[in-house]
């Protein structure tokens, strides 16, 4: 039994560990599309959805009675937020850069804690409070810090509102996930794109589609590897390990997000930028892994 438990943790650390890092090269691969936002959440809808039926189909999820009508619509509101999430953050990269919209980007938990707490009843403790607190120490730095001298005076700021937005909506997203617990999650995530390509597909140009094969290439492993296969490897792995190893190997994406954006676009952090996405990062890491305040002062005592 235990060999078998041991096992499954390490299958489930692979698995989690190849999902954040196709989650942490998404950027590089909407950058490289050269397509519009819009465009580029609406093919990876598309392929996604096809990949996902596939997967749907194989598992045997498409059975008549497997959801309610109710949880359908939970599963709608869902995709509305997961795909607006997509829109704000991918559109965020071209104003604060990759690293700077993924950092803040994980300041989801906290919009999470606020909506658990206003939707769900949930109790905001002062551990909570506390780690909220840092967070926003963090962002303060962030937004205080210069950006490059290459952005768009003005540009910097409204990067940042976006990859708040972005966090948000996808708080939405995991609080509707809350609501649809014992509902197979490979089907929520099929409901998900299908409902983003009902939304987008009226704000999709398709006279003006890509003209080469590496773009439609760039669009197809957006949809099928960073979406359909992203989602397998990551609700398998949430399977089967611990909520605190989920949430430590959850951190392997902004740090990968931010190694791509340096070395595929040059884009180095200023000072002030790296010292403020530490300290949301840790933020966020003590909000995921349950730590307390004390632990701040035992680390660097640790390191003696």
């Amino acid at each position: 039994m235990e060999m078998a438990m041991q096992s499954d943790i390490r299958r489930g650390t692979a698995e989690m560990t190849a999902a954040m890092l196709i989650s942490g090269t998404i950027g590089w691969f909407v950058v490289m599309s050269g397509q519009p936002v819009s465009g580029v959440v609406f093919w990876r809808c598309f392929f996604g959805a096809l990949t996902l039926l596939v997967v749907c189909t194989a598992l045997g999820l498409l059975r008549p009675g497997i959801i309610s009508l109710r949880s359908l619509a939970v599963a709608v509101f869902g995709g509305i937020a997961i795909v607006s999430n997509w829109l704000l953050l991918f559109a965020s990269y071209s104003h604060a850069s990759i690293s700077i919209a993924t950092t803040v980007y994980n300041t989801q938990p906290f919009m999470l804690l606020a909506l658990g707490a206003l939707f769900l009843g949930e109790k905001i403790t002062g551990t909570k409070l506390f780690w909220l607190g840092l967070s926003f120490a963090g962002m303060a730095v962030i937004v205080e810090a210069k950006p490059n001298t290459n952005a768009v005076s003005g540009s910097y700021g409204l990067g940042i509102l976006m990859a708040l937005g972005a966090a948000f909506f996808y708080a939405l997203a995991a609080l509707a996930a809350k609501w649809l617990k014992g509902t197979p999650p490979h089907l929520i995530a099929l409901i998900q794109v299908s409902t983003g390509i009902v939304m987008l597909a009226p704000m999709t140009d398709f006279s003006n589609l890509p003209a080469d094969s590496s773009s439609w290439m760039i669009l197809i492993a957006v949809g099928v590897v960073h979406t359909g296969l992203m989602y397998v490897l990551l609700y398998g792995a949430i399977q089967k390990l611990p909520t605190h190893l989920t949430g430590a190997l959850s951190f392997i994406y902004p740090v990968a997000a931010i190694l791509v954006d340096r070395f595929a676009f040059g884009h180095a952090l200023q000072p002030m930028q790296i010292a403020g996405a530490a300290v949301i990062l840790l933020a966020a890491a003590g909000m995921n892994l349950g730590w307390s305040p004390a632990r701040l002062i035992r680390l660097p005592a640790a390191g003696r």
